[in-house]
């Protein structure tokens, strides 16, 4: 065992790091920018938790809108194939209202009279919530798009790379792009923990404070993201100047670069069908009739299914049946709803986990996954995604009882039995890191499929709408939650910010059947999806 070790790590680890490339990195940072915004993760939970009056349902539902705008990824893929060259300047567009939705949330901090006596503090809060995702998923379309590009066509001499190769640094390149995400997230989880050290000790006053510092911090991420469009520019020059030096035409030397060979023609069915998706959004969104989400979403999936099969008739019907089949397995398992924030109110105010401990939960569950990434990196380039999600789905469902067990008294138990050592914090730090690993992994085997096997010039508008497509499934697994947080109701205790005096009093007691009825949702829905795709004669990656 002791002789394997090294092996492993040398193929599971260090082989990863021999693959980097310098030109992986541009992508790689705009990936890390995303991964940071989780810095104001554990700020904006207990913001909303102490200063909003919002409920675990309209909260849910926010999460359903702040979903819809990753659809957009549709249009904007094919906008980034169209204008390849000039893509880049995206990535500015999102940089600035990731910043305006961060300056929104610090002004709350600093002066929420000021900004209350323009609109109330919800509403504020619920703009800032929508800006963000617009503009991350603006620089998410590029940072897809330069994970293809990072990939080269050529060698440093000029020479065309072999096929067998350039799937490797694909499946590197999109590896690297969740370790990337990964790590930005383990980087905010331990700068959490240190801006929260003594967090029980401090006054509200203080705690403000902190939560400001936290949102000016993070005004880096837009920064963070720029840097790495301008370091694509330069490693770009840098190669058609070595291949000039090399005695090579520079018109050609610029063809041998380009992933783009010629730029395609306008796609009418992405285009019109995706200003006819953004139309019935928004008018639906506006409009006061009843089921509106539920109307969006069927529609969108109705969109979003009819440019899927006017795209993939470009591709062999072997490849057509393998993408399909593959996206519906993902959208399914990534379509199971959440408890809802209701669970972490109610760890926060039974449990009282504060904010150091919520960090330490969040740089344990973002270490580990990194590792996990590793350890299951072979796993996924030979198994199947039918084999994967069902792998996932049966652990964890195994991994989630023990949270179940907190809700009716399991730490109780254990820390009777065990002199206090085995209390609740004990048990969520060991849950928390085995069930990290998972969260990321199924994911990573589509986008190398898509990055290897889609027509060279629609890499981006490939990428877009097979992420539009399976991003919805986020939207759709907020309003499972919406429901489930409907049919069992769970609130927090909210307080008149004027008078002290309890407007909503705390009522946990349909959290066990919540997360009961959770569970067995969210066991059985990817089970039925595999089981249909195999019916349907479709296949998967």
């Amino acid at each position: 065992m002791f002789a394997a070790t090294p092996r492993w790590v040398d193929r599971n680890i260090l082989s990863l790091g021999r693959e980097m490339r310098l030109s992986y990195l541009p992508p790689l940072m705009v990936y890390v920018a995303y991964g940071i915004s989780g810095l104001t993760g554990i700020v904006g939970t207990f913001f909303v938790k102490d200063y909003l009056g919002l409920s675990a349902s309209f909260l849910a539902v926010l999460g359903f809108w702040a979903g819809i705008p990753w659809a957009l990824k549709m249009p904007l893929g094919h906008l980034v194939d169209l204008i390849w060259r000039w893509k880049s300047w995206l990535v500015f567009l999102g940089a600035g209202l990731i910043a305006a939705s961060l300056l929104i949330m610090a002004g709350l901090l600093t002066d929420r009279a000021a900004m209350t006596a323009i609109m109330p503090a919800e509403a504020w809060f619920v703009l800032s919530a929508l800006l963000s995702p617009v503009g991350y998923v603006v620089q998410d379309v590029i940072a897809d798009a330069m994970t293809v590009e990072a990939v080269p066509r050529v060698d440093a001499n000029g020479k065309p790379v072999p096929q067998e190769a350039r799937k490797l640094m694909n499946t590197t390149m999109q590896t690297l792009g969740r370790v990337a995400l990964i790590g930005g997230l383990a980087l905010v989880a331990a700068l959490n923990l240190y801006l929260f050290a003594g967090v029980e000790k401090l006054s509200e006053a203080e705690k403000v404070a902190i939560y400001r510092q936290v949102y000016l911090i993070a005004m880096a991420i837009p920064f963070i993201s720029v840097f790495g469009v301008a370091l694509a520019y330069f490693l770009k020059r840098r190669d058609l100047r070595r291949l000039v030096a090399q005695g090579m035409n520079p018109a050609e030397a610029r063809k041998l670069l380009e992933v783009q060979e010629q730029s395609p023609d306008p796609n009418w069915w992405i285009l019109g069908g995706s200003v006819a998706f953004v139309a019935f959004s928004l008018g639906m969104g506006l409009s006061r009739i009843e089921y509106n989400q539920e109307i969006i979403l069927a529609g969108s999936l109705a969109i979003i299914a009819f440019l899927i099969a006017k795209l993939t008739r470009e591709l062999e019907p072997e490849a057509r049946a393998t993408l399909i089949g593959t996206a519906v397995v993902i959208f399914v398992f990534r379509a199971v709803p959440s408890p809802g924030e209701g669970l972490t109110w109610w760890m926060i105010d039974e449990l009282k986990f504060d904010q150091q401990f919520l960090a330490v939960l969040s740089l344990i569950a973002s270490v580990l996954t990194l590792f996990g990434m590793f350890l299951f990196r072979r796993f996924m380039a030979v198994r199947s995604i039918g084999y994967v999600v069902g792998f996932l789905t049966l652990v964890g469902a195994v991994l989630s009882l023990p949270i179940v067990g907190l809700i009716f008294g399991l730490h109780q138990w254990t820390a009777a039995a065990t002199g206090g050592m085995v209390d609740a914090r004990f048990i969520v730090v060991v849950n928390t890191a085995l069930e990290s690993p998972l969260g990321q992994i199924a994911m990573i085997p589509m986008l190398a499929w898509i990055a290897n096997s889609a027509p060279q010039n629609l890499k981006a508008t490939y990428f877009a709408i097979m992420a539009s497509f399976t991003n919805l499934a986020l939207s759709a697994a907020q309003l499972g939650t919406k429901y489930l947080n409907q049919a069992y109701v769970v609130s927090r205790e909210v307080k008149d910010a004027a008078t002290g005096a309890v407007v909503t009093p705390a009522d946990y007691s349909q959290l066990g059947e919540l997360l009961v009825v959770q569970l067995a949702i969210g066991l059985l829905l990817p089970f039925a999806a595999i089981a249909i795709v195999r019916a349907a004669g479709l296949r998967w990656a």
